[in-house]
């Protein structure tokens, strides 16, 4: 061959493989851009963007809502003024966005509450919950935190968990009427030393042991991730007593792709199960400034392009 026709014919070769690969990439799924809303329903919460969207709470769900979310979460909800909480909401509604988690009630640390079976105890913690209904129909939640507190060291835990249960019977007497559910949040030993609630599995017995649509779990995927591990087959485990997941990588409690979970291969196994509703961003941002929140972002893009 002469060498003319040689490099003609390379020269050839060498397009069609380029259009070839080009195609192959043009196939791969891309990173969704900015504003076109996530596969799942992730929600973060106030101050997680303050540097880019400013102090102002309904600055900071519009800048939320721009960068796709569909939803933001508020443990303070319940302290903020009447005011902060009918602005949020509707801010929130003409956004067409949804409010996940509010804290219901107060959460005992260091000392026996709902563990300890105490008559002032539960009527506290039931009052807080009627509280709640008035709060959650306010800024249209539909699930609030619960957390049971901590373990009463003077009692067999099977004495303890029956404690535990009637409270939350009672408190769904409250909440059924309404559509309401309190989600019961299962917390790390390292990060809360001593509380009676820690795994999946006790807070799948404690709900079905309710019975109650009113009484489900808040997965947080960075406490379990810390407890038990094995975090796929524990959430199909527990599936159908789940409501509401929680994010957080490990170490750190900061964005997905900072730690060591792999949240892409989690997020396609939530989604493929068909969760629709909210998986609360509860961390921190991983560098800080506004370019540590767009990195939040990223992060999210990324780990949501399954």
């Amino acid at each position: 061959m002469k060498r003319r026709n040689f490099l003609r014919s390379g020269a050839l070769v060498g397009g069609a493989l380029a259009a070839t690969t080009t195609g192959a990439f043009a196939t791969e799924k891309k990173t969704a851009a900015k504003g076109t809303p996530f596969q799942l329903n992730y929600a973060p919460h106030f101050g997680m963007f303050a540097n880019n969207a400013g102090k102002d709470l309904e600055d900071q769900v519009q800048f939320m809502s721009d960068q796709g979310f569909r939803s933001m979460e508020d443990n303070g909800m319940k302290g903020r003024s009447l005011e902060d909480q009918k602005r949020i909401a509707r801010r929130m509604e003409k956004l067409d966005m949804v409010m996940g988690v509010f804290v219901a009630h107060k959460i005992y640390w260091d000392e026996p509450s709902l563990t300890s079976g105490d008559q002032e105890k539960r009527d506290e913690f039931l009052a807080a919950i009627k509280e709640s209904v008035e709060v959650a129909k306010r800024v249209n939640a539909k699930w609030m935190t619960v957390v049971p507190g901590f373990v009463d060291l003077r009692q067999e835990m099977g004495y303890q968990t029956a404690h535990v249960v009637e409270s939350l019977k009672q408190a769904c007497d409250i909440l059924e009427p309404h559509n309401l559910t309190m989600v019961l949040e299962p917390l790390n030993y390292m990060n809360h030393p001593g509380l009676f609630l820690t795994k999946s599995s006790q807070a799948y017995a404690v709900c079905k042991a309710v019975d109650s649509p009113s009484c489900k779990i808040l997965y947080d995927i960075y406490h379990q991730q810390i407890t038990e591990g094995n975090l796929i087959p524990n959430i199909d485990a527990s599936w159908d007593e789940i409501a509401y997941f929680q994010i957080g990588d490990n170490p750190g409690r900061k964005e997905p792709t900072t730690g060591e979970i792999n949240y892409k291969n989690v997020f396609k196994h939530i989604h493929g199960r068909g969760y629709k509703d909210v998986l609360g961003m509860e961390h921190g941002n991983f560098n800080k400034g506004a370019d540590g929140e767009m990195a939040v972002i990223k992060a999210y893009r990324e780990s949501d392009s399954f």
